[in-house]
């Protein structure tokens, strides 16, 4: 798939010698520009060239041959690094993510083989990259390029596709500067509409279509969803909303599912643990298929700790002072995709037809949470009017977001985030590390939505390990909000389950024994529509400039690899009405319990 690699450089300065350290985004992760955060490709270049410089002077120069690491740059050595030439394995297949009109984020791991000794820290690995508008990969490249990558990062390899079509599909793959006939599996991605696009031609004419996922949990079973969304829908994008790895141990042995390692507390675990992950045949597969936008959080791209807030985690015991260990030695781990967008906030504005924002609802300036010691003391402050679930910036920055896209003229606001925003009852009992431990907060968006008369807004939710369809309204509102016909509420969530973690309702409940909770629980929750506790699965959203069209799937099994599943119900939302459409569900569900 790939010619014969010609390099051409000249060397102009340090800021020319540190391109392909740069062209890797995984050096400058999380946070683009934060020195704190990231890796300064100046040092590891300059570590790279005295290696060079070593291996050419003193009692070493006479027995030095170039043949295990060739010279990049040329035979002038004193600014000449070397690269990695015994083999490298896409030992992670391939992503792609956080696309826009213009340009796509594609990534990659090219690690050295295993039979063969590995590089010396100083020596890169360089990498190939090029992006196709055919499936063929024939023709001229759309983009190409060549990075490094290296132990700093995993040898993962992040770059941006750019001089991208709107609204197109690309097909991508990299290879091996050094041999080009080791290549990794291609890879399909697409770029969204234009800002300005109409409505009506987003998408080429034809509906949106998103695929919703959260909490994905190894050791807990096989993750089919992911497989079950590319091979059995029409998904454009897939969304994750959290929980995306899990940092603990559990016991999957009985089903092949055993955690290595242990729990995860350092960089080398979590890397341990997501080359664990990648050899799910069902994430791999959905990662080559489509680009993801995921939810961001100060620890990474996706969530992986337990009831994690600004100072730290449930496991990290951390009070108000914070634990600046975690924040920091946690975010430099690789192996996500890289917000593009300023700081932990994201919105991508897909034509006329909708805003897609991500928001940080678990983190990045959040209170403190629930951590288990502290439950009672949480339940006491949930409606404390300064607490915070968003922080005052990303919360000031989401109503103007939301006002912003009004005025711009999109139809929909999609709106992801990681919790479940309604209240819920749970039998007298509310989870307060979700929106209902930050009740003052809930009302501030709730009063943006209705004193602005915004509409169409669609919440959506992960982290509840169980299903839930509600009209958003203020909490045990029954005078301006009508629970049977849907008037009066300003918009609507959508709370999908698990990937594969254990329900709320209990692990492995039957669904005849979930059905009598979810029953309990629609009378007990106002503007609760739907209810299911037992089945893994994940959702769509098919987005048009009329309706919104939920479809909630079922996996019939996840003990073992399969893509057995099947749609447990579906629901409409109709432009203007902001109120999920009744009958809900049309009445009938294949899982579950509705209200009526």
């Amino acid at each position: 798939m790939f010619t014969a690699l010609t390099v051409s450089f000249v060397l102009c300065g340090v800021a020319a010698a540190t391109e392909l350290w740069d062209r890797n985004l995984a050096y400058r992760s999380p946070f683009v520009g934060d020195v704190k955060l990231s890796h300064n490709t100046r040092s590891i270049q300059a570590r790279n060239i005295q290696l060079a410089k070593r291996q050419i002077t003193g009692a070493s120069a006479a027995g030095f041959t170039d043949e295990h690491y060739p010279t990049f740059y040329g035979g002038d050595f004193s600014n000449s690094p070397f690269i990695w030439n015994g083999g490298v394995n896409f030992t992670h297949s391939v992503a792609s993510g956080d696309p826009f009109d213009d340009s796509v984020l594609l990534w990659t791991r090219a690690a050295p083989v295993s039979t063969a000794p590995g590089p010396d820290q100083s020596v890169p690995i360089c990498v190939a990259f090029k992006i196709f508008d055919n499936s063929e990969l024939s023709g001229r490249p759309v983009d190409s390029g060549d990075a490094f990558t290296s132990y700093d990062v995993d040898f993962t390899l992040k770059v941006e596709a750019k001089n991208l079509k709107p609204d197109t599909k690309y097909w991508y793959q990299f290879a091996d500067c050094t041999n080009t006939k080791t290549v990794s599996p291609v890879g399909l991605t697409r770029t969204i509409s234009s800002p300005n696009t109409p409505a009506n031609a987003v998408n080429g004419g034809k509906p949106l279509t998103l695929a919703v996922f959260s909490c994905s949990q190894y050791q807990n079973g096989y993750f089919n969803a992911y497989g079950f969304a590319a091979h059995n829908t029409t998904a454009d994008l897939f969304l994750h909303l959290g929980d995306y790895i899990y940092e603990s141990l559990g016991n999957g042995a009985n089903i092949g599912r055993q955690t290595l390692g242990r729990e995860l507390a350092t960089i080398a675990d979590y890397r341990l643990r997501l080359n664990q992950y990648r050899t799910d045949v069902s994430l791999v597969t959905a990662h080559q298929n489509a680009p993801w936008i995921t939810v961001w959080v100060c620890v990474i791209h996706l969530r992986f700790a337990d009831q994690s807030w600004k100072a730290g985690t449930a496991d990290s015991n951390d009070t108000a002072v914070g634990c600046s260990f975690f924040r920091l030695e946690h975010a430099s781990q690789t192996g996500s995709l890289l917000q593009r967008q300023a700081a932990h906030l994201g919105n991508f504005q897909i034509g006329k037809l909708l805003d897609l924002t991500m928001l940080d609802t678990r983190q990045y300036d959040r209170d403190i949470t629930d951590l288990y010691y502290n439950t009672e003391a949480i339940n006491e402050i949930a409606s404390v009017n300064n607490r915070s679930l968003m922080g005052t910036a990303q919360e000031n920055w989401f109503y103007d977001t939301l006002s912003s896209s009004k005025e711009r003229g999109a139809i929909w606001r999609i709106v992801g985030q990681q919790i479940v925003f309604t209240q819920l009852n749970e039998f007298g009992e509310f989870d307060v590390d979700a929106w209902d431990g930050y009740r003052a907060n809930r009302n501030r968006v709730l009063d943006h939505l209705y004193n602005n008369e915004i509409s169409n807004t669609v919440i959506l939710s992960g982290d509840s390990h169980a299903n839930w369809v509600s009209d958003l309204a203020h909490p045990n509102d029954t005078i301006h909000y009508n629970m049977t016909s849907g008037d009066g509420a300003i918009g609507v969530e959508f709370a999908g389950t698990a990937v594969t973690s254990p329900s709320s309702f209990g692990s492995g409940i039957a669904p005849t024994a979930a059905d009598v909770i979810s029953q309990q629980l629609l009378a007990l929750n106002t503007d609760l529509q739907w209810s299911e506790g037992s089945y893994r699965g994940f959702f769509t959203l098919t987005i048009d400039p009329n309706t919104v069209n939920a479809t909630y799937f079922a996996m019939s099994n996840i003990s073992n690899p399969n893509l057995d599943g099947f749609a447990s119900a579906s629901f409409i939302v109709k432009a203007g009405a902001n109120k999920l459409t009744r009958p809900v569900a049309g009445g009938t569900v294949a899982a579950g319990v509705l209200k009526a």
